[in-house]
């Protein structure tokens, strides 16, 4: 004979399975962003929102990299050409580029340009390398994929905590 059992408690039992769902996946999945020519990954969580350049208005005496700020919803967001900033080569802005909003817990009204957005990576399917001994502060785990692609995680909080990246203008 069956077990009865309250509606209550079927809510809750959906509830419990639906939240650890969530928190594996939320562990696991990372987006993959094209910074340069490189292929990153952040984690989920470093991430408010992901947009389309909107129009950026330049800032006097800012430094290249510093593509100036957006108007984001009546709030003004500072936007940072996240492939400048790192020294890396790249072909330029397209449509295909992206804004990414970053958490405020990290950096208030803050944003990275990135080349292009490379959807959902699971760490799971990747293979961790070897830690590179004179990697920036900014670069997390190195992985490799089934096509031997390296991937590179972005530590958004030690990129926010370095004052060059805090430094936007000649002072």
């Amino acid at each position: 004979m069956a077990k009865r059992i309250s509606l209550r408690e079927y809510q809750q039992g959906v509830m419990d399975r639906l939240q650890s769902v969530a928190a594996v996946a939320q562990v696991d999945a990372c987006l993959g962003i094209m910074i340069g020519t490189e292929n990153w990954l952040v984690d989920l969580a470093d991430v408010a929102e992901v947009m389309p350049v909107p129009a950026i208005a330049s800032v006097p005496l800012g430094f290249a990299w510093f593509k100036g700020v957006a108007n984001i919803r009546g709030n003004l967001v500072s936007v940072t050409d996240l492939p400048a900033f790192f020294g890396l080569p790249h072909p330029g802005f397209t449509a295909m580029s992206r804004l990414v909003l970053l958490q405020p817990r990290h950096l208030p009204h803050a944003a990275v340009l990135v080349n292009r957005m490379l959807g959902l990576k699971h760490v799971a399917d990747l293979t961790l390398l070897p830690a590179a001994v004179d990697k920036k502060p900014w670069v997390g785990d190195v992985y490799q994929d089934a096509a031997g692609q390296n991937w590179k995680t972005l530590d958004v909080a030690a990129l926010v905590g370095q004052p060059s990246f805090l430094q936007t203008g000649i002072a």
